[in-house]
């Protein structure tokens, strides 16, 4: 059963992260993915970096056939552009966050649910969002099992 725990208001430090930039058509996400990734930890583990936490994926404007997005790892060092991996940033500020629970397949909904949470309480929501997946996806796992962590940075 997918779901989302309440939502929260939370300050951040911009991160440096070491991520993989692309605008692709929402059918060709999975691939994306999981190209971006297995070029991530080829050119994270050449250049010695540190990975300081699970990956995420940083959406920019609203999706529509198409998304915008870059994916990677926050890292401890700037990475050196190789094999399509450049350098990059998550924003600092205030950003609303929730955790959605469940398959992929309800992230809409939930981001959704962040988005009237916002509105509900006057604020206004940026452009760019983020999702950190907190539980790694693996074939043999029970889609409720996974936790998701969604990141929308506040304006105004």
């Amino acid at each position: 059963m997918s779901g989302v725990a309440g939502a929260e208001v939370v300050t951040l430090e911009p991160v440096v992260t070491a991520v993989v930039r692309g605008v692709v058509p929402v059918a060709g996400l999975r691939d994306f993915f999981d190209a971006s990734f297995g070029a991530l930890a080829r050119v994270i583990e050449a250049q010695r970096l540190t990975v300081l936490g699970p990956a995420f994926a940083l959406y920019h404007g609203a999706p529509g056939e198409s998304v915008d997005l870059e994916v990677g790892f926050a890292t401890d060092s700037v990475v050196r552009p190789e094999d399509g991996v450049v350098a990059g940033s998550l924003p600092g500020g205030r950003v609303a966050r929730l955790t959605h629970r469940g398959g992929f397949d309800g992230l809409g909904s939930s981001w959704e649910r962040l988005h009237s949470w916002v509105r509900e309480r006057g604020l206004s929501a940026g452009a760019d969002r983020w999702e950190v997946y907190v539980t790694r996806p693996a074939p043999d796992m029970d889609p409720s099992e996974l936790r998701t962590e969604l990141n929308w940075p506040l304006v105004g």
